[in-house]
C-alpha cells in the first residue's frame, strides 16, 4: 500500500489543471504570432507542390490600407478597418452593442524555411486577401531517375 492518498481521481485534477491552464493562455498557438482569439483579420494557411498560399478574412477593409511585408522569415499583414455607420443614423445615435471589429490590426506569420520572399504575389477578392509565396527550387519535389547499372545484365 501507498503511503500517499488523493481523496480524487489523480487523472481527473490533471484534466481539470489543463483546461484551466489552456483558458489562462488561450491555447496554444500555431506558427501564427498573433493567436489571440478574435484576432483579426482570420487566416486560413496552406501549401501547394509550389507554393504557401495564406488567405486574410477582411471584408470591409479597403485593400489601398493593407500592407504586407515579409522580413527575416516573418510575414506581416497589417492594415485599418473603418467603422461603419449606417446612411440614415444621425448624430444623436448610439451604440450599445458593437461586435464588428474596427480599428488598426497586424497579424504576422512565421514562414517555413522553403519559403522565397522573392516570389510573392497578393490580391484582394470579395473581402480576401490572397498572398502566395514562392516556395524554393530546392525544397520542390522532385522525380529521380533510377539508372540501372549495364555490369549487373
Amino acid at each position: 500500500m501507498s503511503d500517499l492518498y488523493f481523496g480524487t481521481d489523480l487523472f481527473s485534477e490533471f484534466d481539470r489543471l489543463q483546461r484551466q491552464m489552456a483558458g489562462l493562455f488561450g491555447g496554444f498557438p500555431s506558427s501564427i504570432r498573433s493567436g489571440r482569439s478574435g484576432a483579426f483579420p482570420q487566416l486560413n494557411i496552406g501549401s501547394t507542390d509550389d507554393s504557401i498560399e495564406i488567405v486574410a478574412f477582411a471584408p470591409g477593409v479597403d485593400p489601398a490600407s493593407l500592407d504586407v511585408s515579409i522580413d527575416k522569415g516573418l510575414l506581416s499583414i497589417s492594415g485599418e478597418r473603418v467603422p461603419v455607420q449606417p446612411d440614415d443614423a444621425g448624430d444623436d445615435t448610439r451604440s450599445y452593442a458593437r461586435e464588428r471589429f474596427a480599428g488598426v490590426f497586424r497579424r504576422v506569420v512565421e514562414l517555413p524555411l522553403h519559403a522565397d520572399p522573392d516570389k510573392v504575389e497578393a490580391h484582394y477578392t470579395n473581402g480576401c486577401l490572397t498572398v502566395s509565396i514562392g516556395k524554393r527550387e530546392a525544397s520542390k519535389p522532385r522525380a529521380i531517375s533510377i539508372r540501372s547499372d549495364p555490369s549487373q545484365n
